[in-house]
């Protein structure tokens, strides 16, 4: 069995305890607790609480979208269908034990006070630009009439999705909200079959 190094551990458990109990709730004390390590280990590795808060961001942003990419690429085959499956991927998501919500969202909502230069929000923001362009890739892909309105639309429905799933505890909600997707994919493809 292979060892975690103490930077990866920092990083797994900070992320974890940052989507479930929040950024400001969660001390550093509790994740060198949590971590088991010393507090000069977490320092050596991250200079500061905001440090690691982006580095789980950055790295969280990369684990999820690939993940998720991952499921929806082996969920469909088409374009159509993997616009589609991307709500599948994320009742997926909802479905696992750890889930809390999504750690963008969650950051965005801690942060939405301090939106002067909060690098915070430009991290949660550049996620939600990239999960945009993939769901774009997709449509133009699909030959949707208007990728971009589309695209829009899909991220609403989806970022609705994931806090309808935290609030009721309900992993189908992904499933209503592919029904209303469907509807608005059907509409760009001049009501053709999915």
């Amino acid at each position: 069995m292979t060892k975690v190094k103490p930077r990866e551990r920092i990083l797994d458990t900070a992320a974890k305890l940052f989507v479930r109990d929040g950024f400001h709730a969660t001390g550093i004390d509790t994740i060198v607790a949590e971590a088991e390590v010393a507090k000069m280990t977490l320092y050596k590795h991250f200079e500061s609480k905001d440090t690691l808060i982006l580095e789980v961001l950055r790295r969280g942003d990369e684990q999820w979208r690939a993940r998720f990419e991952s499921t929806v690429e082996k969920m469909a085959k088409t374009p159509e269908k993997k616009l589609l499956a991307l709500f599948d991927a994320l009742q997926d998501w909802f479905e696992d034990e750890d889930f809390y919500g999504c750690t963008f969202i969650n950051a965005s909502a801690e942060y939405s006070a301090q939106k002067e230069d909060n690098k915070v929000l430009d991290v949660a923001e550049e996620h939600n630009n990239l999960v945009g362009e993939y769901i774009h890739s997709l449509a133009a892909k699909a030959k949707i009439k208007d990728p971009a309105k589309l695209t829009k639309q899909i991220s609403i429905l989806m970022e609705g999705a994931i806090v309808c799933a935290v609030i009721h505890g309900q992993a189908e909600v992904a499933q209503e909200a592919k029904e209303a997707a469907k509807v608005l994919i059907q509409e760009q493809l001049n009501h053709k079959a999915i």
